[in-house]
Parts: structure tokens; C-alpha cells; sequence
């Protein structure tokens, strides 16, 4: 993979995911939507339940260039890393309190402007996607910089997986460890966090961007780290045969990762909310798997043209995605316009509104990038 193309496959598998988010989160209807657009309930996995990992998978190869001119953890680069980190979450956390009061279907015409204020903020959910990518991104940040090898970084995923299944398992509540009610997991975030700042939407307070998870999403941040070590060998030289060498041992990777995942599922089911040992694997085979083919597609084949919006918004995607929820939040809370009257009429017509809406932020990341203006969050 030569220098010129090396973040290309990438910024790609990086754009990719950040679309198939926007479709997720924006359908025309919520009561309309295809099943493989929906996560699974529990337990489980669907496409839709690959986006999240996806995003830490590509989190981690891109810290293998970012990290490259840093030989250990030393002070400068803690700062660095803990400076990015805070500033995700504070992002993360901006986007789910905008705009920063409650809406008026909300208000409780007995309090005051500032009473109402008062309860909503004791409800803000303290956690959520950029939230976890934050803490992911610092934890897995500090173990690779501290690590270092190959070896020593292998073996903090198993520690961390087996850090993680150990509490489910030793301190799980009478409904059982991979459950809703008695995960471990669960009674981490009401003692931290308290019921009132988690995620309700399973019907209990359960959030699966919750603390405990960080554990295992940081596995998948360092399985992708661990590719990036490959991609970047690689990148050492321009012959193809490398290229395409690199490809096949990414495909026999990911081969293994989802059967290590299908294996391990024989005891702990794979489950998005919990990020399951076994879904970390699961889900990581996948990465390997899409990357794989793109670097075929792309590095190998130097078929490049095709990719280049998801190329765009890849090189843009933290800001792209801030922008999408914010855009969303706006026309809910500051318009009359009923989109769903149109959109949400059956299962087709929901997926257009989405990919209407893709459409739009590819062609912002289009624009962005022929201006070279690259946000970093």
C-alpha cells in the first residue's frame, strides 16, 4: 500500500459506517423500519448492530499512524490522548442536551422556568456514542502506548475480556448474568451514574453505552489497533504483492475472529447492549472482513473513484455525524414540518427519507473536502 493511498481503504470503511449510522438514526418513521435496520433486542445481531463496533474498529487502526511518533506513554502524549478524550465526550454530551432546556411538551406549567430546568438537567444521560468512543479511545490509547508489543498488547484484550466476563458472572443478579435485569453491568451504571442519567428506552434503566462496556469496546479499539500494525508494515513498501498479501491475511483474520466469536457464544450470548466478549470477536471479524475487501477493491484493484464520497465523509466523520443529530434535533424542536406524514407511510418510503438525508451529508463531505476542510474532534 503506498504512501499516497494509504488511509484511502480507511477513510472508506470509516465513511461507510459513519452512512450506514445516518440511516440508522434518521428513518422516515420509527414504526417503519426494515428488520435489518433495527437492532436486535437483545441478544443477537443484525447489520445495524455492526455500525458501533465498525467505528471503534477504525478508531483503532488510525491510532496506529496517529501513535507512530510516539515511542511510549510518555507525558505529552497522556495530554494529548486525555485532551481528545474530554473533548469527544463534552461534544457527546452537548449533542444529547441540545438546545439545553427542556421543550415545552416537557415544561410542568406548576414550576418555574428555571424549576423545570432544574429536573431536566437531573435527567440528562451522562453517557452515549461519543461518550464511549471517548473513553474507549483513552483507555486503549494508554494501554498501547504503555504496552507497546505486539505480544503484551494480545494479551490486554484477554485480560479485559476476562476482567469483564468475571463480573458478570461473579456478582450477577437472580435473573441471570446476560440479562437485562441482573447484569452487572446495569448495577455499575446506577451506582456511577444513577437511574436518572441512564438510557430508559428497554424499559428499565439499562444504558448499553454504559461504563462497564468500556472494558470490551476497548478490545475492539485494540483488535483494531492490532490490524493497523499489519496495514502499516505494509505501507512500508509499494510492491502489490504486499497489498494483496495483506488482504489475504486479513480475510484468514477475520475468518478466525468470527468463529472465535460463534465459538465463545456457545456460553455467553453476543449481545450489542452487554458488548459481549463474544460480540467483540463477532463484530470484529466483520471489520476485518469489510476491510479486507476494500483494500482489495481499492489498494489492489485500484478501483478508488467509486468510494470517493464515503472517502470524503471518512475524513470528516466525528463532525458529519455531530452535524446529522444536530440537523435532526433542529427540525423536531424548532419546526411544524411533519416529515413522517410523507416518510413514514410504509417501510420504503422511511429507508428513502434516510438515504435523502445520507445523500445530503455526502455531498457537505464532498464539499468539505474539495475546500480541504478537515474537522477533528
Amino acid at each position: 500500500m503506498n504512501t499516497k493511498k494509504r488511509y484511502v481503504s480507511l477513510d472508506v470503511l470509516r465513511g461507510l459506517t459513519v452512512a450506514l449510522m445516518i440511516i440508522v438514526n434518521n428513518p422516515g418513521s420509527w414504526s417503519k423500519v426494515f428488520p435489518f435496520l433495527r437492532h436486535a433486542p437483545w441478544d443477537g445481531c443484525t447489520p445495524c448492530d455492526l455500525v458501533f463496533p465498525f467505528f471503534l474498529f477504525c478508531v483503532g487502526v488510525s491510532m496506529t499512524f496517529a501513535f507512530a511518533k510516539f515511542s511510549s506513554l510518555t507525558g505529552d502524549a497522556f495530554a494529548k490522548v486525555l485532551k481528545r478524550g474530554v473533548l469527544m465526550y463534552l461534544v457527546g454530551l452537548g449533542l444529547t442536551a441540545f438546545p439545553f432546556y427542556p421543550s415545552q411538551s416537557a415544561m410542568d406549567p406548576g414550576l418555574s422556568f428555571w424549576q423545570n430546568w432544574l429536573r431536566w438537567a437531573s435527567h440528562l444521560r451522562l453517557v452515549g456514542v461519543l461518550a464511549r468512543i471517548a473513553m474507549c479511545y483513552v483507555l486503549g490509547s494508554v494501554l498501547v502506548l504503555w504496552l507497546k508489543r505486539l505480544a503484551r498488547i494480545s494479551a490486554a484484550i484477554g485480560v479485559l475480556s476476562i476482567v469483564y466476563t468475571g463480573g458478570l458472572l461473579l456478582f450477577a443478579g437472580p435473573e441471570g448474568a446476560f440479562s437485562l435485569e441482573g447484569n452487572f453491568a446495569r448495577k455499575v451504571d446506577l451506582a456511577l451514574l444513577g437511574e436518572n442519567h441512564m438510557y430508559h428506552g428497554y424499559g428499565v434503566a439499562f444504558d448499553p453505552e454504559g461504563l462497564w462496556g468500556v472494558l470490551t469496546g476497548t478490545c475492539t479499539v485494540l483488535l483494531g489497533y492490532l490490524v493497523g500494525l499489519l496495514v502499516r508494515e505494509a505501507g512500508n513498501t509499494s510492491s502489490p504483492e504486499s497489498r494483496t498479501d495483506l488482504s489475504a491475511r486479513l480475510f484468514t483474520l477475520s475468518a478466525c475472529s468470527l468463529l472465535s466469536g460463534l465459538i465463545l457464544s456457545v456460553w455467553m450470548p453476543i449481545s450489542k447492549p452487554l458488548w459481549s466478549v463474544s460480540y467483540v470477536f463477532y463484530s470484529g471479524g466483520w471489520a476485518m472482513f469489510v476491510f479486507a475487501f476494500l483494500i482489495y477493491v481499492i489498494d489492489v484493484k485500484g478501483i478508488e473513484k467509486p468510494f470517493m464520497p464515503f472517502k470524503a465523509l471518512g475524513m470528516n466523520a466525528l463532525a458529519l455525524f455531530v452535524v446529522s443529530g444536530l440537523i435532526m434535533k433542529i427540525l423536531w424542536r424548532y419546526t411544524d414540518w411533519d416529515y413522517t406524514a410523507v416518510f413514514g407511510t410504509n417501510e420504503y418510503m422511511s429507508l428513502l427519507f434516510a438515504l435523502i438525508y445520507l445523500a445530503f451529508h455526502l455531498l457537505l463531505a464532498l464539499l468539505l473536502y474539495r475546500k480541504k476542510i478537515f474537522i477533528k474532534l
